[in-house]
């Protein structure tokens, strides 16, 4: 059985330099799924929209500008205690900021989960690998 975390958290929608709006997001990890975090956006007026990144991308993000492709996350400001997460989609981007502590708490709840750094130390992935590759190779020594 896994175990998940989940944290609740305000995050603000940036929509300019003077903007910006509150927004409630949902964030959830799952010691079954031990790379991926999966945030949940509720914003006014319209569906819940998740998007799932890596959780590494978040622990880099925090300290340092981390990213590729559709999910970017940096720190704002010198004393690193808010982060900006950007969103990149066909529709536009979206940019949020959110205070870097509650962040770092759900971090440290993963990480008691599952050790940052040891997600494939259960062997689940090796057991498959292993059992995948002896199938194989009993196929193409025929």
């Amino acid at each position: 059985m896994h175990s998940t975390v989940q944290a609740h958290m305000a995050m603000r929608l940036v929509v300019s330099s003077e903007l910006s709006f509150r927004i409630l997001a949902d964030l959830e990890y799952d010691g079954g799924d031990p790379f991926a975090v999966r945030c949940t956006f509720h914003l006014p007026g319209d569906e819940p929209v998740t998007w799932v990144f890596a959780r590494e991308l978040l622990v880099d993000g925090l300290s340092r500008a981390s990213g590729e492709g559709d999910v970017h996350i940096h720190p704002v400001g010198e004393d690193l205690a808010e982060a900006a997460v950007v969103l990149r989609s066909p529709k536009g981007d979206a940019r949020m900021r959110a205070d870097a502590a509650p962040l770092l708490a759900f971090l440290a709840r993963t990480d008691l989960v599952v050790p940052i750094g040891q997600e494939t130390a259960g062997g689940d992935l090796d057991q498959e690998l292993t059992s995948i590759l002896s199938t194989t190779g009993h196929e193409n020594a025929g």
